[in-house]
């Protein structure tokens, strides 16, 4: 049998994060939506993704043991890469399409049937299998907007912590570190580094210390929290629980029910809250997102150009990947910035900042344009002893042009309002 984790058209509903990879490569517990995914579904079996066709090439070079965009003729277990995998009981024995509120979760169908509908897009073969074969509802989570990932988040860490069966404080933890509630609830890698004073709380779930983090002095982390493979929690910060650090980040100030994807700083003070936060950003000292509203009203966030009602009044930011904020900046409740973008919002930011542009006081335009964003990159990524590729600089100019229209429309409007003004 095989497996293949494919994306569906509600993929662009995670913008910005998403223009830069596939939903299932999305964090949320201790490790992405394909993690979980495979290690439910993947053991002994051949694997291929399926993914928005200009993101082939950077999947190929992620992951080159898997097949990327290939149709696969044997027995496949087609999964939605919006599918969070939270240890349920699923029957793959006959093929069927696994149905949950409306949405295909995965679909079963045996090599036979795949040679009959012959060779289409993926999209496509997909959504004929999922209207020939019969349907049966499913207990299953799936994910529709970037803030599910949020919410689901704390729930999510517990499960992984469980699933991933790590336990125990084997590295260096030095004197005066408080553990509250169980220790069986506390993980310390071998690698990982705990200076003085510092105040793990277990109580309200399990605190995982990955593989060379550092946690520095005066730090109080409160679980369910992940910190990541590499990362820093710098001095005097507060982890206030439901929080996924990825690999490589620095982190400090306030951060509660947050996800930073990887390689990403807010190393000083500032408060970050019911946020998504992708690779290469940096925060600058005193960033800081709202994630409530003053009325305590139902926060709207900006999807495709269009305000989603979040069902919730606890919302924060979501920041595509490379994106930077200067000191100072305060990003209003529910803000979304795009990839690639600079920052400077003293006062407060918009709801929206469409990718490869400069927001700077209240004014919006292009910037220094793509190649300076460009080097700006590589030279970050240097700074961790990564590389600009040539398949992620390909990325970056087809996002550059699919997105110049919006992003020309955004600048336009804001020159209309202060001619207004």
């Amino acid at each position: 049998m095989r497996v293949c984790v494919f994306e569906d058209e509600k993929a662009t509903n995670f913008y910005p994060l998403t223009l830069t990879r596939a939903v299932y490569e999305l964090r949320v517990g201790i490790s992405t939506i394909l993690e979980k995914l495979l290690d439910a579904f993947g053991q002994g079996v051949e694997v291929s993704l399926s993914a928005r066709d200009y993101l082939t090439d950077v999947l190929r070079e992620r992951y080159p043991c898997y097949q990327v965009n290939t149709l696969p003729f044997d027995d496949t277990l087609f999964l939605n890469g919006r599918l969070i995998h939270m240890g349920e009981d699923v029957d793959v024995r006959d093929e069927y399409v696994g149905v949950c509120d409306g949405e295909v979760a995965f679909i079963k169908a045996k090599r036979k049937t795949l040679e009959k509908l012959g060779k289409l897009p993926i999209p496509e073969y997909l959504k004929k299998l999922s209207e020939e074969l019969g349907r049966e509802n499913v207990k299953a989570k799936i994910v529709n907007w970037p803030w599910d990932l949020i919410f689901e988040n704390p729930e999510a860490i517990k499960r992984d912590f469980a699933r991933l069966g790590k336990k125990g404080i084997y590295g260096k933890v030095k004197s005066r570190v408080e553990v509250l509630g169980e220790k069986e609830d506390v993980y310390i890698a071998s690698t990982a580094v705990v200076y003085p004073n510092v105040v793990i709380d277990a109580e309200n779930g399990p605190v995982a210390v990955l593989d060379g983090a550092r946690v520095y002095p005066f730090v109080y982390v409160e679980g369910p929290t992940s910190v990541g493979e590499g990362t820093y929690v710098m001095h005097m910060a507060r982890l206030r629980g439901g929080i996924t650090l990825g690999p490589v980040c620095r982190v400090g100030g306030e951060v509660e029910e947050s996800i930073v994807h990887g390689y990403s700083n807010k190393y000083h003070d500032g408060f970050l809250g019911h946020a998504y936060v992708g690779e290469w950003v940096n925060l600058g000292a005193l960033t800081t997102n709202s994630d409530l509203k003053n009325d305590y009203s139902e926060v709207e966030v900006y999807i495709n150009g269009r305000p989603v009602k979040t069902g919730s009044i606890k919302v924060g930011s979501f920041i595509g990947d490379h994106a930077k904020t200067s000191i100072g900046t305060l990003l209003n409740t529910g803000a979304v910035i795009g990839v690639m973008c600079n920052v400077l919002a003293p006062d407060i930011s918009p709801k929206y900042i469409p990718s490869f542009t400069w927001y700077v006081n209240g004014r919006l335009s292009k910037g220094p344009g793509l190649r300076r964003m460009l080097r700006t990159a590589a030279e970050a990524m240097k700074r961790r002893n990564k590389e600009l590729t040539e398949a992620q600089t390909k990325l970056f100019n087809h996002l550059y042009e699919l997105t110049r229209d919006e992003r020309e429309h955004y600048i336009q409007l804001y020159q209309q309002k202060l001619e207004r003004e």
